[in-house]
C-alpha cells in the first residue's frame, strides 16, 4: 500500500531499523543506539561523557560512527543506561 493511503498509526508501526534506514547508511548502528538511549534519558553529549570520564568528542565520534564502540566502553554505556551492552555493538 502507498505511504500516502496509509493511516497513521501504520505509518508509526514500522520497525526501527526501517524508520532509521537513511541514518544507518551514514552512521553505525551502535552509534544510533547510542543517540536513541541518550535522547530518551534526555542526557547530553556532555553530561555522560562526564559521567563516563571520557571527552564529549568521543561520544560525538561514537555517534556518528567515526569512532568504533568497543566491548568494555558498549559496557560502561549499558551500566549508565541500564541496559544490555550489545545493543551498542
Amino acid at each position: 500500500m502507498p505511504q500516502a493511503m496509509q493511516s497513521d498509526s501504520q505509518r508509526k508501526n514500522i520497525p526501527w531499523r526501517e524508520a532509521a534506514k537513511r541514518d544507518l547508511k551514514k552512521h553505525s548502528e551502535g552509534g544510533q543506539m547510542l543517540r536513541g538511549s541518550r535522547f530518551k534519558a534526555e542526557v547530553s553529549q556532555r553530561e555522560l561523557a562526564e559521567a563516563l570520564g571520557i571527552s564529549q568528542h568521543h561520544i560525538s565520534e561514537m555517534e556518528n560512527g567515526k569512532r568504533p564502540i568497543g566491548k568494555e566502553m558498549a559496557k560502561r554505556f549499558a551500566g549508565f543506561f541500564k541496559t544490555d551492552y550489545r545493543l551498542f555493538l
